[in-house]
């Protein structure tokens, strides 16, 4: 399955780089606009449908409407596909990727790994690989199975509190409308979280995962993300990790085998406009500056910065208030920095998590010695760091970043104190991801639009799926498939795994509350009695 250390590929062709254009080529509008003329008679009767963005919701799109015998053009603004910034890693509940990588015959995770969590005083929490610990009842195994070398029993027993308000989340419509009006501190304060609980475990792990300080991060995705990957079911935290980079181990294979089954896949493409038909209100033709490209039905897989930058030039979406909604949100800088040491510094954990080094920043860094297979043999440490709410080392040349990555990873592991940096590649993503503030669910989209034959998809999109990062947008982009299908009445709808039901306790404690909930709003003294 998914978590083995076996060989990467079998199939030469998986590895084949993606066919691109020659260079100075250029389509022109007419050979864009005009219907394909194959030898294939059928090949013009086939519906076509255009998807924009060729990242894990893009492809997910693609691919099974490709699978459906639609004629599907993929368009990417940048040169291939690429992994989205943000929370890294294959976790268990990952279900629906694991599914398609096993469909496409891919095996590149390395097995289930153990991780950390660092303070500059040193690591403060060791994480276990917890579905080899006996079961306990969420939350439980992960309050007790953790390896906590500073924090007091009495401090990580105020979390249990906390679990009234992940029953109250159910993630329905109602429960995010509830709690994304309050911030992540607001949450845990008035839950009776300890002071030191929170800004030594539950503050990094929400600003790694939201990529944010707590007092700027929505209650509702707290708690969403966390009960995802950490309070639902013990094991969930459990982590793989791609034994390679993932474009090059799994979507540019991906990518070519759509090509193979007939994608077009064009690169450099900034959608700029629409072309609507102003008796049915469909989309007829997607505007990529001078270029035109017609189809039947579109799925916009892409993030944040991408659809507003779209938006801000597309005077077709201005028409529409759900578009406009959307230039309120916000998206996050991420410097990402790969490290090439003099030497060999023992490393703990392969993934660790990091935080109080400067102030409204949060950080990870990976061992890729230990999770690449083209480093495992280095005789020098190669790492790679992520840095999130970056914005403030932006305008800083790359060395300066580097010496303060490198006076970060000191504070980590003494080793690196005497270690001297040989190589390094650092990587600026601005507004690269979400911003999950408070009150920002109510300027999300929706996977249907107010245009018939248009559809979104990414992880920013609301569903009521439950998953979280690039689980989400994969699921996202096979839902936007399957109202393509959906609305040209042809082909087949997408297998989409639900993530796993709440444990037996979970349920009913829902219910009960739910229960609870209807007769609060029938009976307005309800509260009185409780």
């Amino acid at each position: 399955m998914w978590a083995s250390g076996s060989t990467v590929f079998t199939a030469a062709r998986f590895l084949a780089p993606v066919r691109r254009p020659r260079h100075g080529y250029r389509r022109t509008r007419a050979e864009v606009s005009a219907p394909s003329s194959g030898p294939a008679p059928h090949a013009d009767s086939r519906k076509k449908v255009v998807v924009v963005g060729a990242g894990w919701a893009g492809l997910a799109s693609a691919h099974h409407l490709c699978k459906q015998g639609f004629d599907v053009t993929l368009l990417e603004s940048g040169s291939g596909p690429a992994e989205e910034i943000g929370i890294r890693g294959f976790w268990r509940p990952y279900r629906n990727i694991f599914s398609v990588i096993d469909e496409l015959g891919i095996q590149c995770f390395t097995n289930w790994m153990s991780s950390a969590l660092y303070s500059p005083a040193g690591m403060e929490v060791k994480f276990p690989v917890f579905q080899d610990l006996p079961w306990l009842p969420t939350p439980f195994g992960a309050l007790l199975y953790p390896e906590f070398l500073n924090l007091p029993l009495v401090d990580r027993l105020t979390s249990v509190p906390l679990i009234s308000a992940v029953i109250d989340f159910d993630n329905t419509d109602t429960a995010w409308r509830r709690y994304d009006t309050m911030t992540s501190r607001e949450l845990f304060k008035q839950y009776g979280c300890s002071e030191r609980l929170f800004q030594e475990v539950f503050e990094p792990f929400l600003h790694a995962g939201l990529f944010a300080p707590a007092e700027q991060c929505s209650a509702a995705a707290s708690l969403g993300m966390l009960y995802y990957y950490i309070l639902s079911h013990q094991k969930n935290f459990d982590v793989a990790w791609c034994r390679g980079a993932v474009e090059e181990k799994i979507l540019l294979p991906w990518l070519e085998s759509m090509r193979l089954n007939g994608l077009k896949f064009w690169e450099n493409k900034r959608v700029t406009d629409f072309i609507i038909n102003e008796d049915t209100s469909c989309i007829s033709g997607l505007v990529c500056g001078q270029e035109v490209y017609k189809a039947d039905a579109f799925v916009l897989a892409v993030g944040i910065s991408t659809i507003q930058s779209t938006i801000l030039s597309s005077p077709v979406l201005q028409s529409r208030q759900e578009f406009l909604s959307v230039l309120n949100l916000a998206a996050i800088d991420v410097i990402s920095v790969k490290l090439w040491f003099d030497r060999k510094v023992e490393v703990p954990n392969a993934v660790n998590i990091c935080f109080g080094s400067d102030d409204s920043i949060s950080w990870t860094f990976f061992d890729l010695n230990s999770i690449y297979d083209e480093y495992q043999d280095e005789l020098a440490t190669v790492l790679e760091a992520e840095i999130y709410y970056a914005n403030q080392l932006l305008p800083l040349k790359d060395e300066q970043i580097v010496k303060k990555v490198v006076a970060y990873l000191s504070g980590c592991v003494q080793g690196f104190k005497e270690a001297i940096v040989m190589q390094q590649n650092v990587v600026r993503h601005v507004k690269s991801t979400t911003h999950f503030f408070p009150g920002s669910y109510k300027h999300m989209l929706r996977g249907s639009t107010t245009f018939p034959n248009l559809f979104m998809a990414g992880d920013w999109i609301v569903t009521r799926h439950g998953s979280w990062s690039k689980e989400k947008a994969y699921v996202t982009g096979l839902e936007a498939a399957n109202r393509v299908v959906d609305y040209l009445g042809e082909g087949e709808f997408a297998k989409i795994i639900a993530v796993e039901e709440d444990e037996p306790h979970i349920q009913t404690l829902r219910s009960l509350n739910r229960r609870v909930n209807e007769i609060r709003t029938q009976i307005p003294s309800f509260d009185f009695f409780l």
